[in-house]
């Protein structure tokens, strides 16, 4: 069986979960990049059928932008990227950074971003094993790269993704999960409630928004995934870590203090970091309580 094989030969098996890293880093770049937009061309669609205002065919509607359409190009001359053109990282390093056809710098996130989800994956596989469930996990992972980035892109954590990922949490404890169903149910309403409670205090005292839905939608995720118990852990992690970096950007980019910074990295990673060590965590913070 394959999984034998893997198990006896772990190499192999990091390799082939590297490799399906570096290939899911690469859609996930597409997914980053265009379902933001996607998003924006429905809203204004909605927003002028609403109004009643006629539709305007001279721009790009939602349904001319997809996740596979129109195919990967470059931004600047259009050049339709080949396949040999497309393997990650590798064809970033043979190009050398630069398109084939107009030599336009091309980003140095997007290889990165292929290597993240790559490392991630890998680390999620040492913690895991060749077990059905790191299937799962690895979803998990991949969805909140992408969430991450989307978030500090565009301040925005996707319906597309986040109301999927709560319900795979929770099928996924349903049928094959370490967590019970009843503590994935809890997880997943606790979360929610929680940012939602402390959105509308936070609203109540000083009239303002301290952060948005999508950031409730995506603790509830984890919840569902993680459970009830991981929250405290994912609550003070991405707490400390965003109150620490948030400063730092405030210093260092000279930044006003009433300026939004995106709270959905935070959590994702949060929440990442439970995955694997919420249990050595909650052990060290539990010793530390008197």
């Amino acid at each position: 069986m394959l999984s034998d094989f893997l198990n006896a030969y772990p190499a192999y098996f990091y390799l082939l979960v590297g490799a399906l890293g570096l290939i899911v880093g690469s859609f996930l770049n597409v997914v980053i990049l265009r379902l933001p937009e996607m998003m924006q061309r429905e809203w204004r669609s909605d927003c002028r059928a609403l109004l009643e205002l006629e539709q305007d065919d001279t721009k790009d509607d939602a349904g001319k932008l997809s996740l596979s359409f129109p195919g990967s190009h470059c931004p600047g001359c259009h050049h339709a990227i080949k396949p040999w053109e497309n393997i990650p990282v590798i064809s970033f390093l043979f190009l050398r950074g630069r398109c084939s056809h107009c030599a336009a710098a091309i980003s140095w996130r997007y290889p990165l971003i292929e290597l993240a989800t790559a490392v991630a994956s890998i680390t999620v596989a040492f913690h895991i094993g060749v077990e059905l469930a790191l299937l799962a996990y690895l979803l998990l992972t991949w969805s909140l790269i992408a969430l991450a980035v989307i978030d500090i892109d565009t301040q925005l954590l996707p319906d597309d993704i986040t109301l999927p990922l709560l319900w795979a949490g929770l099928l996924f404890n349903v049928f094959l999960g370490p967590t019970a169903p009843v503590d994935a149910i809890l997880g997943a309403a606790g979360g929610y409630l929680l940012l939602w409670s402390i959105y509308w205090l936070f609203k109540l005292a000083t009239g303002k928004e301290g952060m948005g839905y999508g950031d409730f939608k995506l603790l509830a995720a984890l919840g569902a995934w993680l459970g009830w118990q991981n929250l405290p852990i994912i609550i003070l992690l991405s707490s400390a870590v965003g109150a620490v970096l948030g400063v730092l950007i405030i210093v260092v980019q000279g930044k006003d203090r009433s300026h939004p910074l995106p709270f959905g990295p935070y959590l994702a990673a949060a929440g990442w970091i439970s995955l694997l060590w919420g249990g050595t965590l909650s052990a060290l913070l539990l010793a530390g309580t008197p």
